[in-house]
């Protein structure tokens, strides 16, 4: 059985898009910070997004500019077998690439009990607040970025109960940035 983690990058505000959507703002590059990146590329994991983060990272990491800028990470996320939600999306074409539209939750219950690798969900602000809603995320990678956004979304936005986490490891990367992993707490 497979943990289900969540990989989110957010600003020291506690957003992890700023008011318009973007996240360009959460990559802070640098040799430090960028091998630690390689680093989980090369994690055996599947990959979950939301449509938005699909289409972000499909449109660059099976590129030959991705290929010559983070080969380790382009390599590694193209290899990946991936599962993208949406209702609108018709088609994912990069490759090792599942389609899913309907019934999220009841496909990441499966994936979870049937599936020995771990589920990672990058990014996928709208995904992480519903399976934290439905307490079916396992561990929380947030990546806390010295950044001051001001307005923006929350990672949790309709969450409407407490959930307990408690910290199991915490990094920190000469660009600033922390990498803080939590567990749900024992209720």
């Amino acid at each position: 059985m497979g943990k289900l983690i969540a990989f989110t990058s957010i600003s020291l505000d506690g957003y992890f898009t700023d008011a318009h959507g973007d996240m360009g703002w959460a990559h802070r590059s640098d040799p430090e910070w960028d091998g630690f990146v390689a680093g989980n590329a090369r994690h055996d994991g599947m990959l979950l997004f939301g449509r938005v983060t699909y289409e972000q990272m499909a449109s660059f990491w099976p590129t030959p500019a991705a290929r010559q800028m983070a080969p380790d990470v382009a390599k590694g996320m193209t290899r990946a077998s991936k599962v993208v939600f949406s209702r609108s999306l018709k088609k994912a074409a990069w490759s090792n690439t599942r389609l899913v539209g309907d019934a999220m939750l009841d496909t990441v219950r499966a994936l979870k009990r049937d599936t020995a690798q771990d589920l990672v969900v990058l990014g996928s602000g709208s995904i992480v607040s519903q399976l934290a809603q439905e307490n079916l995320v396992d561990e929380y990678q947030t990546v806390l970025v010295p950044i001051v956004l001001g307005s923006g979304r929350t990672l949790f936005e309709g969450l409407d109960h407490r959930q307990p986490l408690q910290l199991t490891q915490c990094q920190a990367f000469s660009n600033g940035n922390v990498v803080m992993w939590h567990k749900r707490s024992p209720t």
